[in-house]
């Protein structure tokens, strides 16, 4: 009687424990089941909870306990769009951006007739947007941001009725925008920003949107004119159509939007006057119209705003700057470059003011620089380049204790430059060149701690150069050519030792070059010319192993010309015009460097009237029959050294070999072969770092090997701090497989020296053929498929090393080419594992990278990332297409992103593609440009990841591949190369194929 209650009493108690997964939980289920989960952060997505409310992204009503929400965003999630989603009856907020979400969204998406909120930026998603999305009824924000669709945007989009924030940017969206758009009425954020809509035009519908907060139509080859009715949006804050081929003139309605805060219409063709009555604007903070065509002048009721930042560069203006501007009290930042702007400045600029950066550049602007520009003590930039300025620099400016950036070049400016402004604590850059300046170079320059860059050259600069100099331990450039400077080279300055370059020709200096230069580690460009030096050339500067341009021409130099200069890869060298005397260097002894030595009369060479005059045959014959005696005698002392050397480092040698060399792969040489060929004739490449050699084996195999110095040398913006070159390179390489990797056949350690054995790399770099002028040799087949190798090797590094590595340092120069120009990313003594997944990105010590290739993000944050890896190579595709340098003194201030990006507005693609390239592949080079420029992004959020730039570079030649397989009759499939560490199987290639057709055909 006792036992059947209790049986009873246990099954009742247990009965919770065993109730099943509700029905949410098993659709989540299957949910889960579709799609790919790389780092398991569905794990906890199981069938043991009897609802899903507690498991990863998931939200419930916590009464009814249905799902109402699921967050899923940035979990590297893959696979087709989840349709079973669709089938919970209360999920209102939907959430899964920065995933790879692939194939189409279906018609059945209107079957979620619950959501209110869908966000599926940033994935993978193709073919044409669905016309249903409207026929979800409470849907209030739509993000489809970020992804492949194609197509049209469907003209039932006008048929939402609770649409508050649509979102479309970053797709391949073509056509035109429907004016059904403008029935939208509770619409208050409109964004399509970066899509091809074939040259539509603004619809003048869209002035019926008058809850209208936000319009982002930036780069989407927009024409026509604004339409007037834009005025009508009395709650817009903010107005973006720049990048795009709008003309006509600012419409007049513009003033009616009372509530903006921000108008961008830069790199456009528009054309007229800035309209009057912009004081209605009393919200406005930023306006930026750079790029057009506008004419006339600044409207005096413009300047009476509150403006936060106001920018009109590089436009058509004529006439003066309006008095009027001072009573701005709030303008901070007036940047008008790049215009015809003419006249005085207002002398009470600035006096009412917190001018932070003030920018006139490249304009007509004559009179004198106001004095009140700093009197608040804000301003930080002051650019006045190419202009008429006249008179003197204003003594005010010395006591600007905020100023960082000066930049007067290129105006009429005379006088004296005020004493404190030489020692100002905060400037970087202080750029006096081409003006009429003279007096003194002050001693008070002792405290510009900050300095990096002085540029005074072109000026009328006298007296000595002050030995407080050396004290600027920042200081990078030192350009003072062409002045009347006197005295000798100050001594101090060889305490400089981040000291790149060095231009003091061209004035009255004498006496010798300073004892102690091997401190000038950096030092790239030493121009001395045209000065009264005297003295012997001292051989420390053959120690200067990053030095290119080396011009000491036109001074009173005497004696032989240290042999130690052999060492040096140089450019440029000018020796000539000096009483230089004895035998040329062996490696300088031929025709290409008669002009390098000329006007030496006591020099000698094999070269015919490099030193004419009378009994040069006998002098010829003496020297040589006094070099033949002593190479006997070298000769036989050599060989009995050599044979003892020999015999005594052979042993060590092979036991070396043995303990220190590490393998990665069966090797078919010995590793005492390399140790052997390490030669000063087999030198391929020099850096700051070490020596890269050409070594050809006894069995005819041919590799490169680069010799690092021993120890950890932390070159400036190259090695973190945390680990030497040597060991990150290793590290990365010994576990790296793939085909568009360089491989690292060994390497080798002591406390000497270590090497790092490669595969060879016959065409050498794509950066030596783009700068060599060699960029001829490549067609723009062979480009288009180095940028496809070198995004595979780099999607492989993001997406399928595991931890994902992050480069840090891509760039044309670390892109190597093989006997038929394939490519293999190369130098991985910076790159990064991002250990860090959930983070996905690590905080570094220094930056890495190279300049015009470092990531805007990068460099003030030092936050890495893959996104980081994404800037750089974008840069690399705008070098295949140009042919043009990341950076160039042609661009002035900018970069080659900024330059190809202005370029094309200006003069459409045909003048920025290379003119080497063949223009019937002009279509595909312009798609391919696109592309660049999308990686280049100055968001991270908007470059699309590597594994979407391998597909999307695939995509831009995949029409004309189908063109030409209608032709031929078969479609042909995509060529695949097979590596014996990496092979793909038929089963995946056919895999593969089909989805590119199903890509092509969509």
């Amino acid at each position: 009687m006792f036992r059947l209650p209790f049986v009873v009493i246990v099954l009742f108690v247990s009965s919770p424990l065993t109730l099943c997964l509700n029905q949410d939980g098993h659709f989540l289920q299957q949910v889960k089941g579709s799609l790919s989960d790389p780092t398991h952060s569905l794990s906890d997505w199981n069938d043991c909870d009897d609802t899903p409310c507690n498991w990863t992204g998931i939200a419930c009503d916590p009464v009814t306990l249905r799902v109402t929400s699921i967050s899923l965003s940035s979990l590297q999630l893959a696979g087709p769009f989840p349709i079973f989603l669709c089938r919970l009856p209360s999920l209102i907020f939907l959430s899964l951006p920065d995933n790879s979400i692939g194939s189409s969204l279906t018609p059945d998406i209107s079957s979620c007739q619950s959501l209110q909120y869908l966000d599926l930026a940033e994935n993978l998603l193709v073919g044409p947007i669905p016309d249903t999305l409207s026929q979800i009824p409470n849907l209030w924000h739509l993000n489809l941001s970020s992804n492949n669709f194609s197509g049209g945007i469907p003209a039932s989009f006008g048929e939402f009725r609770r649409l508050e924030r649509l979102n479309l940017a970053s797709n391949f969206i073509n056509g035109s925008i429907p004016t059904s758009l403008g029935n939208i009425s509770s619409l208050k954020e409109l964004s399509l920003a970066y899509n091809p809509l074939l040259q539509s035009p603004l619809p003048s519908e869209l002035g019926n949107l008058t809850s209208l907060e936000l319009i982002w139509f930036q780069a989407c080859d927009l024409v026509g004119q604004i339409p007037a009715s834009i005025g009508l949006l009395s709650r817009l804050t903010k107005l973006d159509l720049s990048m795009n081929r709008l003309r006509g003139s600012i419409p007049s309605s513009i003033t009616g939007l009372k509530s903006i805060v921000q108008i961008e219409l830069y790199e456009n063709s528009l054309s007229g006057v800035l309209p009057s009555g912009m004081s209605n604007l009393t919200k406005l903070l930023r306006l930026d119209v750079s790029v057009n065509h506008i004419t006339g002048t600044i409207p005096e009721d413009l300047c009476g705003l509150p403006l936060e930042c106001f920018n009109l560069n590089e436009n058509g203006l004529e006439g003066s700057l309006p008095e009027s501007i001072t009573r701005s009290a709030n303008l901070y930042e007036l940047q008008l470059f790049n215009n015809k702007l003419n006249g005085s400045l207002p002398s009470q600029l600035g006096k009412n003011s917190p001018l932070r950066i003030l920018d006139l550049s490249y304009n007509g602007f004559s009179g004198d620089i106001p004095s009140h520009l700093c009197d608040i003590g804000a301003l930080e930039d002051l650019i006045l380049i190419a202009n008429s300025f006249s008179g003197k620099i204003p003594e005010s400016l010395g006591n600007c204790q905020s100023l960082s950036r000066v930049r007067f070049k290129h105006n009429e400016l005379s006088g004296t430059v005020p004493e404190r402004l030489w020692g100002l604590p905060h400037v970087y850059l202080l750029e006096l060149e081409e003006n009429s300046l003279s007096g003194d170079v002050s001693t008070m320059i002792s405290g510009a701690h900050n300095l990096s860059q002085l540029k005074i050259s072109n000026n009328r600069f006298s007296g000595l150069i002050p030995e407080e100099i050396g004290s600027l331990g920042n200081l990078i450039e030192f350009s003072g050519s062409n002045n009347m400077l006197t005295g000798q080279i100050p001594g101090s300055l060889v305490k400089l030792s981040e000291l790149g370059k060095l231009d003091l020709s061209d004035n009255e200096l004498s006496g010798e070059i300073p004892v102690g230069i091997q401190a000038w580690k950096k030092l790239n460009d030493l121009n001395l010319a045209n000065n009264r030096l005297y003295g012997e050339i001292p051989s420390e500067i053959g120690g200067l192993q990053v030095l290119n341009y080396l011009d000491l021409s036109g001074n009173q130099f005497s004696g032989k010309i240290p042999l130690e200069l052999q060492n040096l890869k140089l450019s440029l060298l000018n020796l000539s015009n000096n009483r230089l005397s004895g035998s040329l260097p062996p490696v300088y002894n031929h025709e290409n460097y008669r002009s390098s030595f000329v006007g030496n009369p006591g020099l000698c060479g094999d070269l015919p009237d490099l030193c004419p005059g009378i009994g040069r045959s006998k002098k010829r014959a003496w020297v040589l029959g006094l070099v033949f005696g002593l190479a006997a005698i070298v000769l036989v002392v050599g060989v009995v050294w050599f044979y003892w050397k020999y015999r005594t480092s052979k042993k060590n040698k092979e036991g070396i070999a043995m303990s220190k060399w590490r393998l990665f792969h069966k090797l078919s040489f010995s590793e005492i072969e390399i140790l052997d060929c390490l030669r000063e004739d087999n030198v391929i490449g020099n850096g700051a770092s070490g020596k890269v050699y050409k070594v050809v084996l006894s069995n005819g195999d041919v590799v490169a090997v680069k010799k690092l110095w021993g120890g950890t040398k932390k070159e400036y913006g190259t090695v973190d701090s945390e680990k030497d070159e040597f060991k990150t390179e290793v590290e990365t390489l010994e576990r790296i497989r793939h085909k568009n990797i360089v491989r690292l056949w060994c390497c080798y350690e002591t406390g000497d020296f270590k090497l790092l054995v490669y595969e060879y790399m016959p065409n050498g770099s794509l950066g030596d053929i783009l700068r060599s002028g060699n960029g001829g040799l490549l067609d723009w087949p062979t480009r288009y498929k180095i940028a496809l190798d070198a995004a595979e090797g780099l999607s492989y590094l993001h997406h399928d090393c595991v931890p994902p590595i992050v480069h840090r340092d891509v760039k044309s120069n670390n892109i190597l080419l093989d006997g038929e120009f394939r490519a293999r990313v190369a130098d991985f003594g910076v790159a990064k594992a991002l250990v860090t997944v959930s983070k996905g990105e690590e905080a570094m010590s220094v930056i890495a990278g190279s300049c015009g290739y470092i990531a805007p993000e990068y460099a003030y944050t030092l936050r890495v990332n893959e996104k980081s890896d994404i800037y750089s190579f974008g840069v690399v595709i705008l070098e295949l297409v140009t042919g043009r340098l990341p950076t160039d003194p042609e661009f002035g201030e900018r970069d080659l992103v900024k330059w190809v990006c202005t370029r094309l507005d200006r003069r459409g693609v045909d003048h920025v593609i290379d003119s080497n390239l063949d223009s019937k592949y002009k279509a595909e080079i312009g798609k391919v440009l696109d592309i660049g420029l999308m990686c280049a992004a100055t968001l991270p959020i908007n470059r699309p990841s590597m594994r979407k730039v391998v597909k999307l570079l695939q995509k831009a030649v995949a029409e004309n591949k189908t063109k030409k397989a209608k032709r031929d009759g078969m479609l042909s499939p995509y060529y695949y190369e097979e590596d014996s560490e990496q092979r793909v199987g038929e089963e995946e290639i056919a895999a593969d194929e089909e989805e590119m057709e199903r890509e092509i055909s969509a």
